[in-house]
């Protein structure tokens, strides 16, 4: 997946995040807004945002993999 140049803001992500959480494990949506309360970067708004993005079209294995980059990315900070 190719650099978005859109900056997204805080709100699009929870929205995109709320759009997207029914289809989401549980933990992995309480961890995303415990995650969203703090400060973040940019950058890093931008990366959740397109990890958040068509998430209910993805395959099995595509939503494992993006789980798994959601974690990562909210484990490494804002």
């Amino acid at each position: 997946m190719g650099k978005c140049t859109i900056d997204h803001s805080y709100g699009d992500v929870m929205t995109k995040l709320e759009n997207q959480s029914p289809y989401m494990p549980d933990a992995l949506v309480q961890e995303a807004c415990s995650f969203l309360h703090q400060t973040i970067a940019q950058e890093t708004l931008n990366e959740l945002f397109h990890l958040l993005k068509k998430y209910d079209l993805a395959s099995e294995e595509d939503r494992r993999n993006r789980d798994a980059e959601l974690r990562k990315l909210m484990s490494n900070g804002s």
